[in-house]
């Protein structure tokens, strides 16, 4: 009897270290590789007008103690067939380790009372979230949050924009990984 619930317990100790594991938030290294996808947007006009398909391109990498993200969004928005309104959107961040785990400040990051944009990040579970905040000369701000979920072969990408606490933007696609 003894033995039995012996191994009952290491089985429970076993359950419940996995639990505990699984809820851990990831190391910024799991993040790491090239992605590949697309999604669409909507906006607060999208009930009125077309979403927008959009293709996206992420990469991450190490760099010093953190890590150095970039990313390409490919927006496609009407226009003639022959000649469709296409724009390219490019953007490069470094951060470094702040002092709390799991949470990485911009090495370009200011003070947006001063015009400059503040931007970190924080990982949570599987989630790399990255923030940018800006504000306006009238003290108007504009928050933007790239949510980037770990899942299978990729991730699952999700995007909001907010002006003043009204939001004025989301995306959500699906990438894949296609490199290290």
């Amino acid at each position: 009897m003894r033995g039995i619930v012996a191994i009952a317990v290491a089985a429970l100790v076993a359950i419940g270290a996995s639990v505990a594991q699984a809820a851990e938030n990831l190391p910024i290294d799991a993040f790491f590789g090239t992605f590949s996808g697309g999604g669409v947007a909507e906006n607060r006009d999208s009930a009125y007008f077309a979403v927008t398909a959009r293709d996206f391109d992420v990469t991450i990498r190490g760099e010093g103690q953190g890590f150095r993200i970039e990313w390409t969004s490919v927006i496609r928005r009407g226009g003639d067939p022959k000649r469709p309104d296409v724009r390219h959107r490019k953007a490069v961040k470094v951060l470094q380790p702040a002092k709390k785990p799991g949470v990485f400040r911009c090495t370009d990051s200011g003070n947006p009372l001063d015009g400059k944009e503040m931007c970190w990040a924080r990982i949570e579970k599987n989630t790399l979230s990255l923030f940018l905040m800006t504000v306006d000369d009238d003290g108007i701000y504009e928050l933007q949050q790239y949510d980037r979920t770990l899942s299978g072969s990729g991730m699952k990408l999700n995007f909001k924009a907010w002006r003043d606490g009204d939001q004025l933007r989301s995306v959500d696609g699906r990438l894949i990984k296609t490199a290290n």
